[in-house]
């Protein structure tokens, strides 16, 4: 039997992911599956919190970050940073 060969639309039509976005945050980049209708949503690996619009029923979009979330974040690294590089004082 030959094998049937696909075009590579057809072999790409497998891993479309309807209904899920992917979280913007460059270092997590992992799927979130909204529920329908939410305006907002949480991805579970990095705690980054989306404004969610929906483009038609089960087809979600990204619109941009929850603005106090992202700040909240932003301000914990930069601490934790901080807290890293200083140098611990010797006594003399």
């Amino acid at each position: 039997m030959a094998e049937e060969k696909l075009s590579t639309a057809e072999s790409l039509r497998a891993t479309r992911t309807y209904g899920q976005v992917r979280c913007h945050n460059p270092s997590c980049t992992s799927r979130i599956t909204p529920a329908p209708g939410t305006t907002q949503v949480k991805c579970p690996v990095c705690g980054s919190e989306w404004r969610i619009f929906w483009i038609k029923a089960g087809f979600p979009r990204i619109k941009g970050p929850v603005w106090e979330t992202s700040q909240r974040l932003a301000n914990e690294r930069l601490a934790s940073l901080a807290e890293q590089k200083e140098p611990k004082k010797e006594g003399k």
